[in-house]
């Protein structure tokens, strides 16, 4: 499902009317600023996340072959 012309049309009639035209370029610029810095945001937890996973050794994590039978 995708918005075609019309909606797009409607949605940008409808915030003209509701702030105005002086407005609207204060607004575009303020989500652009949000957009820019949420997708900074997700980077830097993507980087740390990135760096927490080199740190753990990979063979405390994985599954022995052979595990060691139990004594009875």
């Amino acid at each position: 499902m995708s918005i075609g012309i019309q909606e797009i049309t409607l949605i940008l009639i409808v915030l003209l009317l509701l702030f105005g035209g002086k407005r609207i370029p204060e607004l575009a610029k303020a989500l652009g600023r949000a957009s820019y810095e949420f997708k900074k945001a997700k980077e830097s937890i993507k980087k740390e996340a990135d760096e927490i996973a080199a740190e753990t050794k990979p063979e405390e994590y994985q599954i022995k072959d052979n595990p060691k039978e139990p004594e009875v």
